[in-house]
């Protein structure tokens, strides 16, 4: 990718944190995080080492996933960079990861900051801040008094050790705390650990608030601090890309759909961990399960759908039914038709047809609609990523991006067409939410003369006071798109100013594809879904004009019309052949012979007449 090229991509990212990926192929070459997709991805334009630049330079796409926050950005590189091994990704040797607080697998389980959690333990996290992560340990310990001794201790004392002088440790090894009621506080702890801030918060803010109406404000500010580190514990959200204590292979599916698109977003979880990110794009025919219907992939994100024909249980769906529902009873058979089964399958709602819960229940699949906890957060992750739009998905939108307008949901384009100046006219189309919307086209005799920036003046002044004065019955476009260049662009400008009829307009040249703007001229990577969609709407545009040009020349009487021999199909056929009079006249005698109807008599006529 050269940097125009990265410029394009960025500009189609969201400004939201996430993950990028720079692809050669099927092969990742580097993994990247971001508090802001499309700035950092744009960086990229200009590396500063020569490292990155030949990365750049082998890369043929990036792709991206968004995540909630920036901690889960980093959490999930964290582990794509370990599951893919990209060439240019600095990769530790000793393989480190975040810390975790793990509860031992003990019938008195202690509490402890790890990185490698005993077998059995129960382990939450990882979490990026060290510091915070310590500071919630003491204010568990302090609050319920859970042991932190190492299992040897524990089971060879006879007497309380300094921690339970300190209020830290309740005393279990030698029964200053009965089973039952340690039991209720490392229920507690998990509580908080799962997401329940309250469990403990709220004690320590009553603490905080006793030790401040004693006067005892060192201990208050203390205390403060405590809380605040106890209320950010949960907002880091590490917990959604990884979870130690999870050992299951798990898929996450979301849908969104909007109108005839679908697209649904896959999230893969492996011993905790969030490996891998797929979105899928499916059309009407996938969501009505017809046979042999193509679930097609979303082109930059790399993933692959297969088309595998109806699965058993894939026809209940209601065919009208043009829901993430139908979506995903869709998606969940063809998908699975010929891959392997994950051990649970997390959705964002239930599928519409239950046959199809019926047989993934029948693989051995668990099948669950999460309303809480880390499994929520992945369904809710997922469903991030399946409704956003990149410039494949959302091309108008794309193309408002890149013009810096609101998304122009209503284009018109404009063209002139003459004959050396003779039969001018003009044509003004229009495009509704990419789509030609033909009851909205118009065309427009203009005066003869042959001055195409002249021309394009008179088209837009016509079409600008038809709307100012209330004139035209369609309502205003968000964008106007003159075929030409910079001359016919300024020329439509013109008439814009004079009328007052406050609409962005752009042209797009024939000869290079230039996309001309009241700031300057620009080259769109050919592949660029917002250039083809303003090609579209230039060549209707054209082509609407050249059309409407040929019948208004052939209605025109010319002297032609007096030369023997030449009825008015010979006629039409030699304006179209040569484009006017003039030309027929100094058309050779060859020439003219070459058009239907034209022999050798009539030909030496039309020379001599002429």
């Amino acid at each position: 990718m050269d940097a125009d090229a990265v410029r394009e991509r960025a500009a189609d990212l969201p400004t939201e944190p996430g993950v990028y990926q720079f692809r050669a192929g099927e092969t990742t070459l580097y993994v990247g995080k971001a508090v802001d997709l499309r700035a950092r991805v744009r960086s990229y334009a200009d590396p500063r080492s020569g490292r990155i630049r030949g990365m750049v330079g082998r890369a043929d796409r990036i792709e991206f996933a968004v995540t909630d926050t920036e901690t889960q950005a980093l959490l999930l590189e964290a582990n794509l960079i370990k599951r893919l091994q990209p060439r240019y990704n600095v990769r530790l040797k000793d393989d480190k990861s975040y810390p975790l607080i793990a509860l031992t697998d003990h019938p008195v389980p202690r509490i402890e900051v790890t990185r490698d959690p005993e077998e059995g333990a129960v382990a939450y996290g990882p979490f990026t801040n060290v510091g915070r992560v310590e500071t919630v340990v003491k204010a568990i310990r302090d609050e319920y008094r859970l042991r932190g001794c190492s299992d040897h201790k524990y089971a060879n004392r006879d007497r309380p050790c300094l921690d339970y002088e300190m209020g830290i440790c309740s005393a279990p090894c030698t029964a200053e705390i009965d089973p039952e009621s340690y039991a209720e506080d490392v229920a507690a702890t998990r509580r908080f650990l799962e997401g329940e801030t309250g469990v403990l918060a709220d004690p320590l803010r009553r603490r905080m608030e006793a030790a401040a109406e004693r006067a005892e404000f060192e201990r208050a500010a203390n205390l403060r601090d405590r809380l605040e580190a106890v209320e950010a514990f949960h907002g880091e959200g590490g917990e959604a890309v990884s979870d130690r204590s999870d050992d299951r292979t798990v898929d996450v599916l979301a849908a969104a759909v909007e109108g005839d698109d679908a697209r649904v977003a896959r999230l893969h979880s492996e011993r905790g961990q969030l490996v891998d990110r797929s979105r899928h794009r499916l059309n009407a025919a996938v969501m009505d399960g017809d046979e042999g219907a193509e679930a097609a992939a979303v082109g930059d994100e790399g993933a692959e759908a297969a088309a595998v024909g109806d699965a058993e249980g894939s026809g209940g769906a209601d065919p009208g039914a043009n829901t993430p529902a139908a979506v995903l009873s869709a998606f969940l058979t063809q998908y699975y038709a010929e891959r392997e089964f994950p051990d649970a399958v997390l959705l964002a709602e239930r599928p519409s047809d239950p046959d199809v819960v019926d047989w993934l229940e029948a693989e051995g699949v668990a099948v669950r609609v999460p309303g809480a906890g880390r499994e929520a957060k992945l369904v809710e992750l997922a469903l991030k990523n399946a409704r956003k739009r990149d410039g494949r998905d959302d091309p108008v939108g794309a193309l408002g991006d890149r013009l810096g307008i609101d998304r122009p949901v209503r284009i018109e384009g404009f063209d002139v067409s003459h004959a050396q100046g003779t039969a001018v006219v003009g044509s003004n189309v229009c495009f509704v939410d990419g789509s030609a919307e033909t009851a909205d086209y118009r065309r427009k005799k203009l005066t003869d003369r042959n001055d195409d920036y002249a021309n394009m003046r008179e088209l837009i002044r016509w079409r600008a006071e038809r709307a100012v004065e209330g004139r035209d019955d369609r309502p205003d476009p968000d964008l106007l798109l003159i075929d030409g260049g910079e001359g016919q662009l300024e020329a439509a400008r013109d008439a814009l100013a004079e009328t007052g009829w406050d609409v962005p307009a752009v042209a797009l040249a024939k000869a290079e594809e230039l996309v001309v703007t009241s700031t300057g001229t620009r080259r769109w990577p050919d592949d660029d879904p917002e250039l083809h969609l303003l090609q579209r709407v230039r060549d209707e545009a054209h082509r609407f004009a050249v059309s409407y040009h040929q019948t208004v020349r052939d209605e025109v009487k010319t002297v032609l019309d007096d030369v023997p021999g030449v009825g008015p199909e010979t006629r039409r056929r030699l304006l179209r052949r040569f484009g006017s009079v003039e030309s027929v006249r100094e058309a050779s005698a060859a020439d003219l012979t070459d058009v239907d109807g034209v022999g050798d008599a009539t030909a030496r006529t039309l020379r001599e007449r002429l």
